[in-house]
C-alpha cells in the first residue's frame, strides 16, 4: 500500500492529525488520537470485514422472481437453466396464474389480469403507483387483488395487458433479470424480505440506514399533511410531529427542489459507526458535481442517454440519498473527499470536519477507494439513475449491466474472502406481488391508512418515533410490499433460498450486530424488531467459494473475468 504520508496530500495540516511511530514501520495516522485503521483491522463478529449494499429501486419480488427457477427460454435471448437441485419460492403458481384475483375482481375493469411473462423486449415499462396509501389499497386487507385498481399503470403504445393498468401484473424471468437469477443460483437469496413500511424510495432508502421514518423536520413545503384528495409526502403522527410516507428532496442539498426539503431527526447507522471510528461511506451515481459527461452536462443536471429507455436520464436523484436527511451525515455542497486515503472516514478536530465529503461520495470514488486497497467497512451503493431499475427511467437491463460490472470488479480484490455483497431494492414500486405478510406495526391515520378500511392499517400499538417521547406515532404501517434480496460473498449459502422473514431495517441489524456489539438505534426504530440476515451465510467452512464473473450485458456466467472489469468507470 502506498505510504499514507504521500496519501494524505490535500488533507488541512491540523494538529490533531500527527503521525506516530508503531513497530518501527514509518507511522500509522493518529485521528483525534485513535489509530488510523483499514477496515480489516476493526472487530467484527463474523468473517464479513467489508459489506456492500447495491440498493437498487422499484422491484418487488414476483416482479423479478415470480418464475424463479423456471425461465421460458425463447430464441435469440439469453438462455437460463437451472442448477441441479435449485430450490424452488414462495412464487406464481397454479391459480395464481390462471385466475388471480386481480384478473377475477371486476374492480379492476379494463385492467383486470392474471400475471403475465414481460419479454425482454419490455424492459422498459411505465413507472406503476407506488405511493404509500396506494399500495395499502391494492392489498385490500390481505387479499392483494386491486392491484391494477390502485397502482397500474399503462405503458404507452403497448397492446394487451401491457397498454392497460394490468401491466402492474407483468413479470420477468431469467431471460431478462438473467444476472439476478445467475446470482440467486451461485449465491443466496431470500423470498421472505419486506419493506419496513408501505410507500415509495425515500421511505425505503430511510428505512434502509436508520429503520426510521418518524421525525420528521420541515425545511420548506408547499404541501398540508396527506388526504386522499391532495396527496403530499407526510402526515402528522398524533403526538405533535410528522412522520414521512412519500417522497420529498433532503433539505440543504444543492440539488434539491427550492420549494420542498425535509431533514429527518433521531440517529442512523452512520451515526452508530462514526462514535466507534468505523469506516463507512455513501456513493452515489452522479454525486460528484464537478465531473463533465460525455454529452456535456455536469453538475445537478448531470446526465446519461439509455438506449432501452430511448432517452437520456438525469444521474443524480436527491430523494433517494439516505445520508442526505440528517445533519450529522449529510454533505449538501457535495464536497469532494480531501484524499483517496480520507475516503470512509471520519477526520475531526474541535468537533469541526476535517474531510469535507462527510462520507458521502461519487460512485467512482468507491472505486479509487478499493483499488486504493482500503475501501471502508460499510458502502452503500447507489447507480446513477439510469442503472437504479427504476420503471419509467430505467429498466433491468441497464441496471443488469451496473450491477455485474461492480461486482465482477469487487471479485477480483485480495479483500473479495472477507467482503459480502448485498443487492436489495427501495420498495415494489406498485408492482404486483402476491404473498401479503400481516401488520406487526400498525398505524391509524384517517387518510392516509386504507390497508383494513378507512384509517385503518393493521392492529395494535404502534411503535414511537425518534421524538415521541416513547409514545405511538402513525404513518409507519408495515410491513409492507415484498421485494428481492440477495447476498454474493465467499460466505454466503450456495443455491440457497432462505424463508426466514426479514425487511431493509435487517441490513441495519447485520452492521449492529458485525461490528457494533448488537447496539441498536433506538427511538422505535425497526433494527429491534427485524429479522436476522445470518440463516443467507455459512460461517462453518472456510468461506472459499470461488468467485462466479457474469456478462454484463446478458447476465450469463463466464469462465474468466470480462475484459477490462478490473478497472471499471462509473458516473
Amino acid at each position: 500500500m502506498p505510504n499514507k504520508v504521500s496519501m494524505l496530500a490535500g488533507l488541512v495540516a491540523v494538529s490533531a492529525l500527527t503521525l506516530a511511530a508503531c513497530g518501527g514501520s514509518s507511522g500509522d495516522l493518529l485521528i483525534n488520537g485513535t489509530p488510523y485503521a483499514q477496515a480489516s483491522a476493526f472487530s467484527t463478529a463474523t468473517p464479513i470485514k467489508h459489506l456492500v449494499v447495491i440498493y437498487g429501486e422499484n422491484v418487488s419480488f414476483d416482479h423479478y422472481f415470480g418464475s424463479y427457477p423456471d425461465a421460458t427460454n425463447p430464441a435469440g435471448e439469453p438462455a437460463f437453466t437451472a442448477l441441479a437441485g435449485t430450490p424452488g419460492v414462495d412464487g406464481l403458481a397454479g391459480a395464481l396464474l390462471t385466475s388471480n384475483p386481480n384478473f377475477t375482481n371486476a374492480k379492476n375493469g379494463t385492467g383486470a389480469s392474471n400475471p403475465f411473462r414481460l419479454d425482454r423486449t419490455q424492459a422498459f415499462t411505465a413507472d406503476q403507483n407506488h405511493a404509500y396509501t396506494a399500495e395499502q389499497q391494492a392489498y385490500d386487507g390481505g387479499a392483494a387483488d386491486l392491484f391494477p385498481l390502485y397502482t397500474g399503470h399503462a405503458t404507452s403504445g403497448g397492446s394487451g395487458a401491457f397498454g392497460t393498468t394490468g401491466q402492474v401484473m407483468g413479470y420477468y424471468d431469467g431471460n431478462t433479470v438473467t444476472a439476478m437469477w445467475n446470482y440467486a443460483q451461485h449465491d443466496a437469496m431470500s423470498d421472505d424480505a419486506y419493506t419496513d413500511t408501505y410507500g415509495p424510495s425515500t421511505p425505503g432508502a430511510l428505512e434502509a440506514v436508520s429503520g426510521q421514518t418518524g421525525g420528521v423536520q420541515i425545511v420548506a413545503t408547499t404541501k398540508k399533511p396527506f388526504t386522499l384528495a391532495a396527496y403530499s409526502y407526510y402526515i402528522a403522527d398524533g403526538q405533535g410531529g410528522e412522520t414521512l410516507i412519500n417522497d420529498v428532496d433532503p433539505g440543504y442539498d444543492s440539488c434539491s427542489s427550492a420549494t420542498d426539503q425535509v431533514m429527518m431527526s433521531g440517529q442512523n447507522i452512520g451515526d452508530l459507526l462514526n462514535a466507534r471510528n468505523i469506516s463507512w461511506g455513501g456513493f452515489m451515481g452522479g454525486f460528484d458535481l464537478g465531473t463533465t459527461n460525455a454529452n456535456g452536462t455536469t453538475g445537478c443536471k448531470r446526465s446519461t442517454y439509455s438506449a432501452t429507455v430511448a432517452q437520456s436520464v438525469t444521474d443524480y436523484i436527491p430523494h433517494h440519498n439516505w445520508f442526505q436527511y440528517y445533519k450529522s451525515t449529510s454533505n449538501p455542497t457535495h464536497a469532494r473527499p480531501s484524499s483517496t486515503l480520507a475516503i470512509g472516514h471520519t477526520l475531526e478536530l474541535d468537533d469541526r470536519t476535517v474531510d469535507p465529503a462527510n462520507h458521502q461520495y461519487g460512485l467512482n470514488d468507491f472505486v479509487a477507494a478499493v483499488k486504493a486497497g482500503d475501501f471502508p467497512a460499510v458502502s452503500y451503493i447507489k447507480m446513477p439513475a439510469y442503472q437504479d431499475g427504476h420503471a419509467g427511467y430505467s429498466d433491468p437491463l441497464d441496471e443488469q449491466a451496473g450491477v455485474v460490472t461492480l461486482i465482477n470488479f469487487l471479485e477480483q480484490q485480495p479483500d473479495w474472502s472477507s467482503t459480502a455483497v448485498l443487492i436489495t431494492w427501495d420498495d415494489s414500486d406498485g408492482w404486483y406481488d402476491h404473498k401479503f405478510t400481516p401488520v406487526t406495526n400498525p398505524s391509524f391515520d384517517a387518510q392516509a391508512d386504507q390497508l383494513d378500511g378507512a384509517g385503518v392499517c393493521g392492529s395494535g400499538t404502534p411503535l414511537p418515533g425518534p421524538s415521541s417521547s416513547g409514545k405511538p406515532v402513525n404513518g409507519r404501517c408495515g410491513p409492507g410490499t415484498r421485494i428481492p434480496f440477495l447476498v454474493i460473498s465467499p460466505w454466503a449459502k450456495t443455491n440457497y433460498v432462505s424463508h426466514v422473514p426479514i425487511s431493509q431495517a435487517s441490513i441495519v441489524r447485520f452492521i449492529e450486530d458485525n461490528w457494533l456489539g448488537g447496539q441498536r438505534l433506538g427511538g422505535g426504530a425497526f433494527d429491534a424488531t427485524a429479522g436476522s440476515l445470518m440463516d443467507l451465510f455459512d460461517f462453518s467452512g472456510k468461506g472459499n467459494a470461488p468467485p462466479v464473473y457474469l456478462d454484463p450485458a446478458q447476465g450469463t456466467v463466464l469462465s474468466a473475468p470480462p475484459s477490462g472489469s478490473a478497472n471499471p468507470s462509473f458516473l
